[in-house]
């Protein structure tokens, strides 16, 4: 039997929380979060947030990895985590 989690569909910002900490719990990419949202800058206490449903397995990016490796190209990273960033540490979707 396998174990499915799901992220519910909104999340209430609650006051002092960044994006980073949101995503951070929810397990997705912070660039994903904000297209999602259209923000520009931090969440408002109480702001209520669309959180994108999962459309890959989350990976924690290593050192010399790159787009294409990860995703198979350049075009389906950025579809899935709304960033044509990479970084080692950062969080994608597979």
């Amino acid at each position: 039997m396998e174990l499915k989690l799901s992220v519910p569909l909104y999340y209430t910002a609650k006051k002092g929380q960044t994006l980073f900490d949101i995503a951070d719990t929810f397990r997705i990419p912070v660039c994903l979060l904000a297209r999602e949202n259209a923000l520009t800058e931090e969440p408002r206490a109480g702001q209520v947030l669309r959180l994108p449903q999962s459309c890959g397995n989350a990976y924690r990016v290593k050192g010399g990895e790159s787009r294409t490796l990860l995703c198979g190209s350049e075009e389906s990273f950025f579809a899935r985590n709304g960033t044509r960033a990479l970084y080692p540490s950062q969080r994608v979707y597979l």
